[in-house]
């Protein structure tokens, strides 16, 4: 299913500042609040589709990444998933995003749906850890670049530990309400002030925002729910990737404490300069150095694709400066609109050193008329090497 444009789910405009996402999808997360449409699986849908529009939108580097290329600019490959869907079309869980976004909501957070009336900003205020992101960077060559690759990384990093299945308790010790803050994972204060009473809430320290508390840790993971280990990584890197663009994988970073939140897995892209092909966008550039015999006689040379060689027909009389097309033999877009061209620019080798009978041959040629340069072509030599630096 085609994925709608962030700032319409959010029925914001592209130049909307932080607070305005920010109130448009608190607006939405209300309308859409699975409390308030119990069992309505398309008002769900929209709370999850509100959610992704507000990750990626909120954070500035995710926005600028997006408002360039697009969803692909913040997934896995072109058109498919997101930050809740991945590389993998893992879902995120209503928990989850009540885990992340919890402070739109006036304070809820996680443990299921926290009630709608939570957006008055009373109820429970449990916390679920989140684990943090992990970076990778990885190297393409043009070809892969055009064709699109699966890589795979050997990632260090935290996972939940297989002793306790993440809980961080020992055997059926598991968990209880925490006696201080009653499971509510916050702590209310009162003081006394000249104004009247004045109420603070804050983290509970005992359970650190959980509500619950480990009775007998994990001998294993010392009651954190995780362990350092080793895990092998696929990411399919989707064709028309760019230089410095980052691809998220989620939830395939660092586990979170006690079954939380699993962080991503970030992908920096990095390109392996080309031998002979330079890249502007999708259009790859070739430079070729005709000999001066061929660009006054014509006739055929071979020139470097990405996938191989291609044939070039070489006009008479093919001036420097000219540029040469071959349609469809660039780069693909990352957002799959089209293929770029592989641009040809034309230079003409002049010798440095001529035999006797070479210049014997091009003295001749001098008092020709026909070698004389015409005002025609050098305005239009010029004008190529203007735009150039236009």
């Amino acid at each position: 299913m085609t994925k709608r444009d962030y700032y319409e789910v959010l029925e914001v405009t592209k130049t909307a500042s932080a607070d305005e996402i920010k109130k448009a999808y608190r607006k939405k997360a209300i309308q859409y609040h699975p409390d308030k449409n119990p069992g309505d699986k398309e008002a769900e849908e929209k709370f999850k589709e509100a959610a992704e529009a507000y990750d990626v939108l909120s954070d500035a580097d995710k926005r600028a990444r997006y408002d360039q290329f697009g969803h692909a600019g913040v997934s896995g490959a072109a058109g498919n998933g997101g930050p809740f869907g991945g590389f993998g079309g893992q879902g995120i869980s209503m928990d989850d995003i009540f885990s992340m976004f919890g402070d739109i909501f006036g304070g809820h957070m996680g443990g299921g749906f926290g009630g709608f009336s939570g957006f008055g900003g009373g109820g429970t205020q449990q916390r679920r850890f989140r684990g943090s992101d992990l970076r990778v960077k990885v190297r393409l060559t043009l070809k892969e670049i055009a064709t699109g690759v699966e890589k795979k990384f050997k990632l260090k990093k935290y996972v939940p530990c297989g002793h306790c299945h993440g809980s961080g308790a020992e055997g059926s010790g598991g968990s209880e309400t925490c006696p201080t803050c009653n499971g509510s994972g916050s702590v209310i204060r009162n003081q006394q002030t000249i104004l009247g009473t004045m109420q603070t809430r804050t983290t509970c320290s005992t359970c650190q925002g959980e509500g619950k508390v480990t009775k007998n840790k994990c001998k294993e993971c010392m009651g954190e729910g995780i362990v350092h280990s080793e895990e092998v990584v696929s990411v399919q890197i989707p064709k028309g990737v760019m230089e410095g663009m980052q691809l998220s994988m989620q939830g395939k970073g660092n586990a979170g404490k006690h079954n939380g939140v699993a962080g991503d897995l970030l992908i920096q892209v990095e390109e392996e300069p080309h031998t002979d092909l330079i890249r502007d966008e999708n259009d790859l550039i070739y430079n070729l150095l005709l000999g001066f015999p061929t660009a006054a006689l014509g006739g055929t040379v071979e020139i470097p694709t990405i996938d191989g060689k291609a044939k070039v027909k070489i006009d008479p009389g093919t001036q420097p400066g000219k540029v040469l097309r071959l349609r469809g033999k660039g780069l693909p877009s990352i957002n799959g609109y089209g293929t770029g061209d592989l641009k040809v620019n034309v230079s003409i080798y002049v010798p440095e050193t001529l035999s006797k009978e070479e210049k014997k041959t091009l003295e001749k040629l001098v008092v020709s008329d026909n070698f004389q340069p015409n005002v025609s072509v050098k305005e239009k030599i010029f004008r190529k090497f203007k735009s150039l630096f236009e």
